[in-house]
Protein backbone atom coordinates (compact mmCIF):
# COMPACT_ATOMS: atom_id res chain seq x y z
CA UNK A 1 0.00 0.00 0.00
CA UNK A 2 2.85 2.39 0.83
CA UNK A 3 4.29 1.80 -2.40
CA UNK A 4 1.39 2.32 -4.19
CA UNK A 5 1.01 5.98 -2.53
CA UNK A 6 4.39 6.65 -3.26
CA UNK A 7 3.68 5.64 -7.29
CA UNK A 8 0.74 7.93 -6.79
CA UNK A 9 3.00 10.62 -5.39
CA UNK A 10 5.88 10.60 -8.17
CA UNK A 11 3.08 11.07 -10.67
CA UNK A 12 1.15 13.51 -9.20
CA UNK A 13 4.97 15.84 -9.25
CA UNK A 14 6.03 14.43 -12.68
CA UNK A 15 2.54 15.33 -14.16
CA UNK A 16 2.78 18.92 -12.49
CA UNK A 17 6.59 19.58 -13.47
CA UNK A 18 5.43 18.40 -17.03
CA UNK A 19 2.77 20.99 -17.30
CA UNK A 20 4.56 23.87 -15.21
CA UNK A 21 7.56 22.96 -18.41
CA UNK A 22 4.68 23.15 -20.99
CA UNK A 23 3.74 26.68 -19.96
CA UNK A 24 6.91 28.09 -19.26
CA UNK A 25 7.73 27.30 -23.20
CA UNK A 26 4.94 28.57 -24.11
CA UNK A 27 5.38 31.83 -22.85
CA UNK A 28 8.51 32.32 -23.68
CA UNK A 29 7.31 31.43 -27.19
CA UNK A 30 4.99 34.48 -26.77
CA UNK A 31 6.17 37.11 -29.02
CA UNK A 32 4.80 39.50 -31.38
CA UNK A 33 4.26 37.96 -34.83
CA UNK A 34 3.40 34.49 -33.05
CA UNK A 35 0.49 32.53 -34.48
CA UNK A 36 -1.37 31.36 -31.90
CA UNK A 37 -4.47 29.55 -30.80
CA UNK A 38 -7.36 30.88 -28.36
CA UNK A 39 -8.59 28.25 -25.66
CA UNK A 40 -12.05 29.00 -27.30
CA UNK A 41 -11.14 28.32 -30.61
CA UNK A 42 -10.09 31.35 -32.63
CA UNK A 43 -7.04 31.44 -34.25
CA UNK A 44 -4.68 34.78 -34.40
CA UNK A 45 -1.76 36.58 -34.80
CA UNK A 46 0.06 38.18 -31.30
CA UNK A 47 0.69 41.90 -32.21
CA UNK A 48 1.86 43.29 -28.14
CA UNK A 49 1.81 41.91 -25.37
CA UNK A 50 1.19 44.34 -22.12
CA UNK A 51 3.09 42.06 -19.64
CA UNK A 52 2.03 44.53 -16.23
CA UNK A 53 -2.37 44.00 -17.37
CA UNK A 54 -1.53 40.39 -18.87
CA UNK A 55 -3.73 41.52 -21.58
CA UNK A 56 -2.25 40.70 -25.43
CA UNK A 57 -3.56 42.53 -28.65
CA UNK A 58 -4.28 39.66 -31.18
CA UNK A 59 -5.53 40.06 -35.10
CA UNK A 60 -8.18 37.70 -36.26
CA UNK A 61 -7.80 38.50 -39.62
CA UNK A 62 -9.55 41.30 -41.55
CA UNK A 63 -8.09 44.22 -39.98
CA UNK A 64 -9.90 42.42 -36.61
CA UNK A 65 -7.97 43.50 -33.77
CA UNK A 66 -9.01 41.99 -30.16
CA UNK A 67 -7.78 42.60 -27.10
CA UNK A 68 -7.43 39.05 -24.68
CA UNK A 69 -5.96 38.17 -20.87
CA UNK A 70 -2.97 36.28 -21.42
CA UNK A 71 -4.11 33.29 -20.12
CA UNK A 72 -6.28 32.85 -23.21
CA UNK A 73 -3.60 32.30 -25.48
CA UNK A 74 -2.97 28.41 -25.07
CA UNK A 75 -1.41 27.27 -28.33
CA UNK A 76 1.52 28.60 -30.38
CA UNK A 77 0.67 27.49 -34.00
CA UNK A 78 3.93 26.07 -35.91
CA UNK A 79 3.25 25.18 -39.77
CA UNK A 80 4.65 22.87 -40.94
CA UNK A 81 4.40 22.56 -44.59
CA UNK A 82 4.51 18.57 -45.08
CA UNK A 83 2.18 18.63 -42.61
CA UNK A 84 -0.40 20.59 -44.53
CA UNK A 85 0.38 19.23 -48.06
CA UNK A 86 -0.29 15.43 -46.19
CA UNK A 87 -3.73 17.28 -44.91
CA UNK A 88 -4.43 19.10 -48.45
CA UNK A 89 -3.84 15.72 -50.29
CA UNK A 90 -5.57 13.50 -48.41
CA UNK A 91 -8.50 15.81 -47.81
CA UNK A 92 -8.81 15.83 -52.10
CA UNK A 93 -8.35 11.92 -52.50
CA UNK A 94 -11.62 11.65 -49.79
CA UNK A 95 -13.40 14.63 -51.57
CA UNK A 96 -12.70 12.36 -54.72
CA UNK A 97 -13.61 9.23 -53.26
CA UNK A 98 -17.29 10.72 -52.43
CA UNK A 99 -17.98 11.92 -55.10
CA UNK A 100 -17.35 8.59 -56.90
CA UNK A 101 -19.80 7.01 -54.58
CA UNK A 102 -22.41 9.41 -54.81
Amino acid sequence: MIAALGLLIFFMFRNSRKQRQAQQELQDNLVPGAEVMTSFGLFATVMAIDDETNVATIDAGSGTILRVHRQVLTKIIHDEPEALEESAETSADDAGRESRDS
